[in-house]
């Protein structure tokens, strides 16, 4: 019942190798991130230069306005795009990490269940109520704890669908509301 110092070694060698995977999943998703946010910002520059350009060569009003409602329409498919690649990073970074934990209580929930029965090998006569509880116990645990994983996947499909389907509707309301401005030059 008692740890042994090897147990110990076993148990801290386990939390530093889990120490690393959260830090290597964070770093990861960081670096995804500020690359994403250096090429986005990288081609908001060039866009922007490339716009006043083509704004400072206009002649006309009407020239001016349908050139500025063919610009709004990229600009928002663009700024759709980086939010579809932003919550794409976190959604991955969520699932690892959510992997890890899971490992990790599968890990724990297997090591109490072995020194449970260790515990009941060795336990005087008539203990048999106190560790079929504490494993009834941990049975209950276990379920809440699957109740509420599948609960968060379905809430998280749930926020998806919805960033989905705005996402959509904004890029076909700009869409629609562009032919608009060119009619009305």
């Amino acid at each position: 019942m008692f740890a042994t110092p090897e147990q110990f070694t076993a148990a801290g060698k386990t939390n530093v190798e889990n120490l690393l995977a959260v830090a290597n999943t964070a770093f990861a998703s960081a670096e995804r991130l500020t690359a994403l946010n250096l090429n986005t910002a990288r081609a908001v520059l060039e866009d922007g230069v490339a716009n006043a350009k083509s704004l400072m060569a206009v002649k006309d009003v009407q020239e001016f306005v349908s050139l500025q409602a063919g610009m709004t329409q990229p600009m928002v498919e663009k700024a759709v795009a980086y939010s579809r690649n932003v919550y794409e990073i976190a959604t991955q970074a969520q699932e690892e990490l959510s992997k890890l934990v899971e490992s990790q209580l599968t890990e724990a929930n297997k090591s109490v269940a072995e020194a449970l029965d260790k515990a009941a090998k060795s336990a005087p006569a008539g203990s048999d109520v106190a560790v079929a509880a504490v494993k009834s116990a941990i049975a209950a645990a276990n379920s809440a704890y699957d109740s509420m994983t599948k609960a968060a996947k379905q809430v998280a499909e749930i926020a998806e669908a919805n960033v989905t389907a705005a996402t959509n509707a904004t890029v076909k309301a700009v869409s629609t509301s562009t032919p608009k401005s060119k009619k009305a030059a």
